[in-house]
């Protein structure tokens, strides 16, 4: 099995951690992106050329099998074993041990010396405290003092505690990372798309308890009649031909709710969608499992059991109908999309339970500390067709409708900065129908130089602004002088009072069309290019210039400095 480039980079990037520093490295790689390859391959030289002994923890029975699986590919000689009660297995002794986290972190000693240590979904070791992952690492080092550890993870923080790399943590150092966006760019990862549900939930009177939704309180709220009802039905219809997807993975909030998804789905819209969750014996588990991978069963509902380990790369429908404090349970269940599939274009999202306004981009996620996560919401929803989008979009990209000015949307909920994914750029041209010019001077800070804000009226009350910098000096100065010359035959300005006051003689050419751009994650829209009038005559001495500005150096026009972009 030949490895991906990022995937040899990330074999690199430990390798070189371990050689140069003390500590534990940790690589990040989005789910879908093929962390088992790279697992594989390490143990495979640990093993060959180092002659080492490895341990692989995971915490479901899938991802064990995976691993299993992937050495045999890549490593066929590499004598392997497997720990755990739910495979029915119990090998001690072998180079390799794939190792199930609540069989094993009570026998470390009866492994013997190991030399690393590789924890497979490495988010799941708790900051501090004892749990199974800490005190199988804590016996392994007294057995071997030497013993590394590796992470794997595509979500390398948490929600209350942030970073999972930190130096008083087990892991210290992220070695390598590579994100969502760029693995779609390339090729590696299917493009994901998403919809808001029509009808909208509050979750303001839910409690949130070690970090999430009080589970029975969010089951109460999303398992109504209507809420039930009119998630299956939009589900159906974003499935179905025309928009027709292979294979649909519904998320509930709980096995009542699950129950009533599957019942709605076969009694008003003839579809028979399986249903899997913790309490699911192993055999029918297996078997609903089976049907789905093989495509005999388009629909699968599920409740807390499918977000890691699973994998079904045909899924191109990913439907949340559950509301989700937690960054990482968002991601991990969006995530079961990323696989790329033969005849699979991209994956459509449908989030009833408003988690990408939430989070954000699921290659941006926004971590808060506040338990309630309040705060300027990360992703807007379209009216008009329901896509969620990236905010600096003026007009939506899938039906074409035309957002208000921002600034007249701060009473909205769904005022946001981000999109599903964090790099989406828009760019559009606006006619100009006035052009003003300002002083400013930034608010509690007398020694910043000023600059000249000029204000765009594009529409019937719509304004964009631009800051040019005659008081800076080196880069800033050389654009604010090269921003002049293109306008006006007058010398350019010693300093920014005085290109005020030549630009409200008269001495600039008018602006006619301006180019905005907006991209996803910047909290500023930016003028980046401009379609101008002709440059005026040089002005008759200075008998048109005004003695004195007729607002005060320093008016903000009630803009926050916040909102200047330097």
């Amino acid at each position: 099995m030949n490895l991906r480039p990022y995937q040899s980079e990330a074999v690199a990037a430990v390798y070189e951690h371990l050689r140069t520093r003390d500590d534990n490295p940790c690589v990040v790689i989005p789910t879908g992106g093929g962390k088992t390859p790279v697992i594989a391959t390490i143990c495979r030289d640990a093993v060959g050329p180092w002659n080492g002994r490895v341990v692989i923890l995971a915490h479901v029975k899938e991802l064990l099998e995976q691993a299993a699986d992937k050495l045999r590919h890549i490593a066929p000689d590499v004598p392997v074993g497997i720990y755990s009660a739910g495979l029915k297995r119990k090998d001690l002794g072998y180079a390799v041990t794939i190792a199930g986290i609540q069989s094993i972190y009570q026998r470390a000693c009866d492994l013997g010396p190991v030399d690393l240590l590789i924890v497979d979904e490495a988010h799941l070791i708790p900051p501090d405290g004892e749990g199974m992952y800490r005190q199988f690492i804590a016996d392994a080092k007294v057995v071997n003092p030497l013993a590394r550890v590796i992470g794997l993870t595509a979500t390398p923080f948490r929600m209350k505690s942030g970073p999972i790399c930190e130096p008083g943590n087990i892991l210290n150092h992220v070695c390598f990372e590579v994100g969502v966006r760029e693995l779609i760019v390339q090729g590696f990862l299917s493009p994901l798309r998403t919809k808001a549900g029509l009808q909208k939930v509050s979750t303001d009177d839910l409690h949130v308890r070690a970090g999430e939704f009080v589970a029975s309180e969010v089951e109460d709220l999303m398992d109504k009649d209507a809420l039930v009802e009119g998630a299956c039905a939009e589900i159906v219809e974003h499935t179905r031909p025309p928009h027709d997807r292979t294979a649909t993975l519904i998320f509930s909030s709980g096995i009542r709710h699950g129950q009533h998804v599957v019942e709605v789905l076969k009694s008003k819209h003839g579809v028979e969608c399986g249903f899997v969750s913790g309490d699911t014996p192993a055999g029918v588990r297996s078997g609903i499992l089976d049907r789905f991978r093989s495509g005999a069963l388009k629909y699968l509902c599920n409740v807390n059991v499918l977000t890691t380990g699973f994998d079904a790369p045909h899924i191109d429908c990913v439907a949340l109908v559950r509301p989700t404090m937690s960054p990482g349970l968002y991601y991990q269940m969006v995530g079961r999309g990323f696989r790329l599939h033969p005849g699979k274009a991209d994956c459509l999202v449908l989030d009833f339970g408003g988690n990408v306004l939430r989070h954000g981009p699921v290659d941006a996620i926004r971590i808060t500390t506040d338990d309630r996560g309040e705060g300027e919401a990360p992703a807007k929803e379209c009216p008009q067709c329901h896509a969620l989008i990236a905010a600096g979009y003026q007009t939506c990209p899938q039906c074409g409708h035309q957002f208000p000015e921002p600034n007249k949307q701060k009473h909205e909920a769904q005022a946001s900065t981000e999109g599903i994914l964090s790099d989406q750029t828009t760019r559009e041209e606006h006619h100009v129908s006035e052009t003003t010019y300002h002083v400013h001077m930034k608010r509690n800070d007398p020694a910043a130089p000023l600059t000249m804000r000029v204000e765009y009226r594009v529409g019937f009350n719509h304004y964009f602004r631009e800051w040019v910098c005659f008081d800076h000096t080196g880069y800033a100065r050389t654009k604010a002088e090269a921003w002049w010359r293109a306008r006006s035959v007058e010398p350019v300005p010693g300093g920014t009072e005085e290109a005020v006051e030549l630009a409200r003689a008269g001495a600039l050419a008018p602006a006619l069309h301006i180019t905005v751009e907006k991209k996803a994650g910047e909290q500023f829209e930016r003028v980046v290019a401009h379609r101008l009038g002709d440059k005026p005559p040089r002005l008759e001495g200075d008998e048109g210039l005004p003695e004195r500005l007729p607002e005060p150096v320093g008016t903000t026009y009630g803009i926050p400095d916040d909102d200047i972009p330097f």
